[in-house]
């Protein structure tokens, strides 16, 4: 372990009144965004902490802030509830639950079933649930609206970037545009979404049930597509059905093409790290998006 990460988390903390016990403080180092430690307080009280990497993450903390004021009371299950909001630290009392997924040393470490036909469907539930969120409520919040339109265009935006400063495999740049031109493919309405709903972020009870859901710095009203992509691309088709139907039966709305939107949406995904690493400006992020943007190239 980093101590003078582990000496940094601990600091922080002191500065803004949490009194923790040193000895339970346990980094967790999967977040691109966040440096995330867990801890338990004096009063033996489990605490998550996050701190900031990089300046340009500030300002999408207000904006994650308001997000979860806004979503917490429609979802049946618990999000985070911010106690300490600063530049330095976010700290909130831990949610319910286990995460599904966690990275230790680099290396997935699975706490579930990937193929779960019973999470699948409780996915689906909930996600019924958060795409039900009335999109002119979420505009009134102050949180970011992309309509159908808006979305295909700043994925078209998204690409001519990465174009211009990666070298992209030229398939890769032929099948993107092929989908952003096929409108059969993309969804008519935009809908409240989490953006990165995948197992590492959702928190499960004893008996399998989710409880609560993290990290909801990319949320916004947007393609519904953005939270079917990863359970489309780890659980395999059954499971995913599983998913779309127990959506559809807690009266959420799906289009005939979804599961090949979703599948381009993945093959997408290397785009999204581009414009990561072009933000950061950290060369290991570069050399890792050029291998994902053209692979043969780099291999």
């Amino acid at each position: 372990m980093d101590s003078s990460a582990l000496d940094d988390v601990i600091q922080r903390a002191v500065w803004h009144g949490l009194a923790l016990d040193q000895n339970s403080v346990e980094i967790v180092d999967a977040g691109l965004d966040f440096r995330v430690a867990l801890a338990h307080d004096a009063a033996g009280e489990r605490w998550v902490l996050r701190v900031p990497r990089r300046p340009d993450v500030l300002p999408r903390m207000d904006e994650e802030a308001r997000i979860l004021e806004f979503v917490r009371p429609h979802l049946s299950v618990a999000v985070p509830a911010w106690e300490v909001h600063s530049e330095e630290l976010i700290a909130y009392r831990a949610l319910p639950g286990h995460p599904g997924l966690t990275l230790r040393g680099g290396e997935p470490q699975w706490h579930m079933d990937a193929e779960s036909h019973e999470f699948a469907s409780a996915l689906g539930r909930l996600l019924a649930e958060l795409h039900s969120i009335d999109p002119e409520e979420a505009r009134a919040a102050g949180l970011e609206v992309r309509s159908p339109e808006d979305s295909r265009a700043r994925w078209q935006e998204e690409i001519d970037v990465v174009a211009s400063e990666f070298d992209v495999a030229s398939d890769l740049l032929a099948r993107w545009r092929t989908w952003l031109d096929a409108d059969e493919l993309w969804p008519q309405r935009a809908v409240m979404t989490h953006g990165e709903l995948y197992p590492a972020h959702i928190l499960l009870g004893e008996t399998g049930q989710i409880t609560g859901i993290l990290d909801w710095t990319t949320a916004r009203v947007d393609d519904p597509g953005r939270d079917f992509s990863y359970q489309f691309s780890i659980a395999g088709q059954e499971a995913f059905q599983v998913t779309v139907d127990a959506y559809e039966e807690a009266g959420g709305t799906v289009w005939p093409q979804l599961a090949e939107h979703c599948h381009e949406l993945w093959a997408a995904s290397p785009v999204a790290y581009g414009m990561f690493a072009l933000t950061t400006g950290d060369p290991q992020h570069r050399i890792a998006a050029a291998a994902l943007l053209n692979p043969e190239a780099t291999g």
